[in-house]
């Protein structure tokens, strides 16, 4: 049997050994939902339709991208980045199992605990007090695709940045980058239907909109017969080609180690 099935089961076990913490982070998000939430309202009552979203679609949105926030992990990286800094990655490359693989199955672990924990209490509390948007049954459906899809390409992207501190040593400059490109052009911050123009098309074309709004727009049923193949395309196609570049990347850091006597 592989090994990486047990890595993730491990780390799920430890993703959940403080559910209390998990919860307080879960109270953290509601709020912050709550806050967005009245900001977009404002928004769309005084713009309704803005984008093709009218205020339902608006405020669910708004709840169910904080509710994605701990599985999709826009707000932190990989603690591979601190072990490369440490030297402790050494490790890694000695276990008999790839470097990519092993912290993959680790963040698929942590993931599925974030979402067992952490999802629930934004989308009861958003649906408590506002009228949300229900997903059809083929739209929660392609959503269970599309979920996992926006993990993987989370994780390609953070899995290049920790990469990236076998060449800089300190990435944490580079980390502080990729945070503000993930929240400004997920669509976390604002969806990304209401960008104009050229900036609009760049970022529904980058790989952060397979995190947040892609998703979310499957949700909402914005995506349906051939668009929806074509999105949940789009979210693979980011997938495959961040997980090669990753792969390429992690033989040139072997290599880069094994050179300066690691």
């Amino acid at each position: 049997m592989s090994v990486f099935p047990w890595v993730a089961w491990y780390a799920l076990r430890r993703y959940t050994a403080y559910p209390l913490s998990s919860v307080a982070e879960s109270v953290t998000n509601t709020a912050f939902a709550f806050m967005r939430a009245y900001v977009l309202l404002a928004l769309w009552q005084a713009r309704p339709a803005l984008g093709g979203y009218d205020v339902t679609d608006a405020i669910t949105f708004c709840f169910l991208t904080q509710a994605m926030i701990g599985p999709v992990q826009i707000f932190r990286g990989l603690e591979l980045s601190d072990r490369i800094r440490s030297g402790d990655v050494a490790i890694d490359l000695y276990r008999p199992v790839g470097l990519q693989g092993w912290w993959l199955a680790d963040d698929l672990g942590r993931a599925t605990a974030e979402l067992l924990l952490r999802s629930g209490l934004p989308m009861v509390a958003g649906m408590l007090v506002f009228t949300l948007r229900p997903a059809g049954p083929w739209a929660l459906a392609a959503f269970a695709l599309a979920l996992p899809l926006a993990v993987l390409v989370s994780f390609a992207i953070r899995y290049l940045v920790a990469l990236a501190a076998f060449w800089l040593h300190d990435d944490r400059g580079l980390q502080a980058i990729a945070l503000v490109m993930s929240l400004f052009f997920s669509g976390m911050i604002l969806p990304l239907v209401v960008f104009p123009g050229w900036l609009g098309g760049i970022a529904r074309a980058l790989p952060w909109a397979a995190l947040i709004q892609v998703p979310a727009d499957i949700y909402l049923g914005k995506r349906t017969g051939s668009d929806l193949v074509a999105a949940l395309g789009f979210q693979a196609a980011w997938a495959v080609a961040l997980l090669a570049a990753g792969a390429l990347l992690t033989v040139a850091a072997r290599r880069k180690l094994v050179i300066h006597g690691g």
